[in-house]
């Protein structure tokens, strides 16, 4: 799935990364802790959090995520978008809460990232 169809799907605001929402997602990941995130998400995936600090940042970059995604609305500081933009990592904000956007990704056709959906792979 395109970060433009997860984009929309989510009515997601774009803070940083509008020139790469052309990239493709292979799945989606709903965590707020970051070492499962690192144990469990699949490369090219997108990150669904409420965390908003620079461990976020360096997670996604470890685990080769295509996308972060802010939800309940929550916004990063300036430390955090400017360390995004260096690692040329998307940035959105959704008024969503983390369960009901991982639902409605699910719901588009983008899988999870279980050890039982095979298609994040």
């Amino acid at each position: 799935m395109k970060l433009i169809d997860i984009q929309a799907a989510l009515e997601a605001e774009v803070i940083i990364g509008a020139d790469w929402l052309h990239r493709d997602a292979n799945g989606a990941c709903g965590a707020d802790l970051m070492s499962d995130v690192l144990a469990f998400t699949k490369e090219r995936a997108v990150l669904l959090t409420g965390l908003t600090n620079v461990q976020v940042i360096r997670t996604a970059e470890i685990s080769d995520l295509v996308a972060i995604i802010f939800v309940r609305g929550k916004r990063p500081g300036k430390d955090v978008i400017q360390m995004a933009a260096e690692k040329e990592i998307p940035l959105m904000v959704s008024e969503y809460a983390l369960y009901e956007a991982c639902g409605l990704l699910y719901q588009q056709g983008l899988p999870g990232c279980s050890r039982q959906v095979a298609r994040c792979e």
